[in-house]
């Protein structure tokens, strides 16, 4: 079988699909991965955790528990409620919108920090995100001025908000690896050398390579709250919440 088409990565708020069932797999756990031809659930991966839902059949239910994405196969793990499904056979998807809302605002607020950062005149060069609910953060390669920790945060968490209030439409465009320097002002070690690169743009002119999920407008990302700021061996950690 081939890769699994990921269908968010064109449509990030598409939550609904229907796909054919390639194979059913029994794991050593005791729970089940679902392979489809296509998905709308979003693999753990990128500091994003994975979405949750259902997978329907007129004559089986499964709860997607996990999902995890393994040499372009994606994997819909979890058990079946009821019945079984087969090879072949036609099923509808359903993420957990909740959860999803929840992730994409996380992530947006984690590239609005960027932004922020460089709209601030602190241009760090954006390393590893985490953007679970139990603690999100950032990190970047570089250190901010050698400030009043509390004043970094106000200065870095007003022009957030003053962005998410002034609102920007999230966009994505597909783009050959040369391009990237210059949309992005840095080439993270990832990126692959052949085919196009997803790129994010969140707000201002330069985007971010991103294979996760985003808000339609940053309004949507709500109130964010800069907890903590902590510079260490030349990174800065930049640990963040979003509030309705």
């Amino acid at each position: 079988m081939g890769p699994t088409r990921l269908l968010y990565l064109e449509d990030m708020q598409r939550l609904e699909a229907e796909a054919a069932v390639q194979v059913v797999l029994d794991l050593d756990d005791g729970r089940t991965a679902v392979l489809l031809d296509q998905t709308v659930f979003y693999p753990q991966g990128g500091g994003q955790p994975s979405d949750m839902g259902v997978l329907e059949a007129a004559d089986a239910r499964f709860e997607v528990q996990d999902v995890r994405l393994r040499e372009g196969i994606v994997y819909h793990i979890g058990r079946f409620e009821t019945g079984r499904f087969e090879p072949g056979q036609t099923v509808r998807l359903r993420v957990d919108a909740g959860r999803r809302r929840l992730h994409d605002r996380l992530h947006s607020a984690g590239h609005l920090i960027d932004v922020a950062l460089r709209n601030l005149g602190w241009h760090l060069v954006p390393g590893k995100g985490y953007h679970f609910p139990d603690g999100p953060y950032v990190e970047y390669m570089g250190v901010l001025p050698k400030e009043d920790e509390k004043a970094i945060r106000q200065r870095l968490e007003a022009e957030c908000n003053r962005l998410i209030q002034t609102g920007s439409v999230v966009t994505v465009r597909f783009v050959a690896p040369d391009e990237v320097e210059t949309l992005c002002g840095y080439v993270p070690d990832y990126i692959p050398r052949e085919g196009p690169v997803r790129v994010v743009f969140v707000a201002g002119p330069l985007g971010c390579p991103c294979g996760g999920t985003h808000v339609r407008d940053i309004r949507e990302i709500g109130r964010l709250r800069i907890l903590k700021v902590r510079v260490s061996g030349g990174r800065t950690r930049v640990r963040y919440a979003v509030e309705d």
